[in-house]
């Protein structure tokens, strides 16, 4: 592909990321669009993209043969249906997560983007936070050794950010938010063959799902795991990250500009921790859009692609179904 790839992005209020990706690649700005006329012009106007290029339509964009890329950034409940629709029109798509919201819907997309020539990536967006990618490859270095245990959480008050969106019953937390946690382990470590979960309610009213769960987990290669999810905790947002191998141990987050490492020393002991200095780039939208647009233009795999975005959010229907009936679940990673 000789000229310069073409973006449309859909969904101003987290989008907007999406733009300064598409531009920090080089990527041309052919088209915006959102629901609502004040969100559209300030993006509009932010990033200096006439007015012409300006939708509130998605489905005038379907046949616009300009455009390359489309970056889905509306509300979960709405993925399925937009994303399929740019794959049938041969656009690539790069949706953010969660896949969707449900099993059909899921399966919906996995089944969409493997029959369309287009492209298909999910936004999951920790596989390129540089903490997480660090610590990534720390484990496949073997610089910790084995490892036996991994532990992730989404920590993240939503009492002021709560949107019909996101109280809508289906958008459980866990789905919703947790997402990032459960594929980070999922991507560190491999996918889980059994969950038992617990959740409670105690510090958001206003949903109907548990705001706060507890998920413990079995891997491959006899390892086990947890993931802890609160969406009406009373701290700062975090997603804290341990990483525990027979030779040393990571510490990260997404929020901290350095992570730990301990390794082993003499007499098999654990050595002080090493300080290991890292970009705090919560939302690293530049680097997902460049791994995206260099897939398209080299014609290479799609690592977070629509299968890998649907088997995170099984995990997460089955966490969600273990701390409903009090009983493990095995996801079904047959989609």
């Amino acid at each position: 592909m000789d000229k310069k790839l073409v973006a449309a992005n859909i969904g101003m209020q987290f989008g907007r990321a999406h733009i300064e990706g598409a531009l920090s690649f080089g990527a041309e700005i052919g088209a915006i669009c959102d629901l609502d006329e004040q969100s559209l012009q300030y993006a509009g106007e932010k990033y200096n993209i006439p007015e012409d290029k300006w939708f509130t339509d998605y489905h005038d964009l379907l046949n616009n043969p300009d455009i390359d890329i489309v970056t889905v950034a509306i509300p979960d409940q709405l993925h399925k249906k937009v994303s399929v629709d740019f794959l049938k029109a041969g656009k690539h798509v790069l949706c953010e997560k969660p896949l969707a919201l449900t099993r059909e819907d899921i399966c919906d997309i996995v089944k969409a983007a493997e029959e369309s020539d287009a492209k298909f990536m999910v936004g999951q967006i920790c596989r390129f936070t540089p903490a997480f990618v660090k610590a990534k490859e720390l484990i496949d270095s073997g610089v910790i050794g084995e490892v036996y245990f991994a532990e992730s959480e989404y920590a993240h008050d939503y009492m002021h950010i709560l949107k019909d969106w996101r109280s809508d019953p289906l958008r459980h937390g866990v789905i919703g938010g947790g997402c990032h946690a459960v594929d980070l382990l999922r991507w560190l470590v491999g996918d889980p063959t059994e969950v038992m979960a617990y959740g409670t309610h105690k510090l958001l009213p206003a949903v109907a799902y548990d705001d706060a769960t507890i998920a413990i987990m079995k891997f491959p290669n006899d390892i086990i795991g947890k993931v802890f999810v609160s969406t009406g905790c009373k701290r700062d947002y975090t997603m804290r990250t341990v990483i525990y191998g027979t030779k040393g141990t990571i510490i990260c987050d997404n929020t901290s500009p350095v992570m730990k490492l301990y390794e082993i020393g003499e007499n098999e002991m654990a050595t002080e921790a090493q300080d290991i200095p890292v970009e705090v780039n919560n939302h690293n939208a530049a680097a997902e859009f460049t791994v995206f647009a260099e897939n398209i233009i080299n014609n290479t795999p799609v690592l977070a692609n629509a299968l890998e975005g649907a088997k995170t959010v099984e995990v997460c229907l089955s966490i969600v179904e273990s701390a409903k009936t009090g009983k493990p679940v095995q996801p079904d990673y047959n989609f």
